[in-house]
């Protein structure tokens, strides 16, 4: 049975920028036929849109390049995540340090940003769209596209993904 590798985007209130970010990863993970090998899952450090679709801009944009987020819906970060899931990505800074204060030292190996797999030379974090215009939300797929190419090649080189 192969290995299952896990990852979890994690932005504010997970309707923009993490659910843009498991899209596009579904997407590129789909492409690559690892579907089984490899899972996908955003949230957000609040509670401000459980159970909500992506915002409408965010899905509008995301379907303009082909990727689909209608079966999405946000969720709150839970404690179980940290264990369950073998990355998790947030989308800046301050959702980051967010995951450090409630993540178990075990498991804080596992946070990074989104960003530290795009190129060098592209911003630090996927910044909020949210109260600007449709250049954000584009500015958003550019950097999940640049950063999700890094990430699947990352997880690609893990010795449990290359058997089978």
């Amino acid at each position: 049975m192969p290995t299952v590798f896990r990852v979890l985007f994690v932005c504010m209130g997970n309707i923009c920028r993490s659910p843009t970010a498991e899209g596009v990863f579904r997407h590129m993970v789909r492409d690559a036929g690892l579907q089984d090998r490899i899972r996908t899952d955003s949230a957000g450090t609040h509670d401000y849109h459980v159970g909500s679709p992506p915002d409408e801009r965010s899905a509008h944009h995301a379907s303009l390049r082909g990727y689909d987020l209608t079966d999405l819906r946000a969720r709150q970060v839970q404690e179980l995540d940290f264990e369950r899931f073998d990355l998790i990505c947030a989308m800046d800074w301050e959702n980051l340090r967010l995951l450090e204060e409630d993540c178990p030292p075990q498991h804080r190996h596992k946070l990074k940003r989104l960003m530290e797999f795009a190129p060098e030379g592209l911003a630090d974090v996927v910044a909020d769209p949210y109260y600007g215009g449709d250049r954000g939300f584009e500015t958003v797929l550019d950097h999940v596209e640049a950063a999700c190419v890094g990430l699947l090649q990352h997880i690609r080189c893990k010795p449990n993904l290359q058997e089978g």
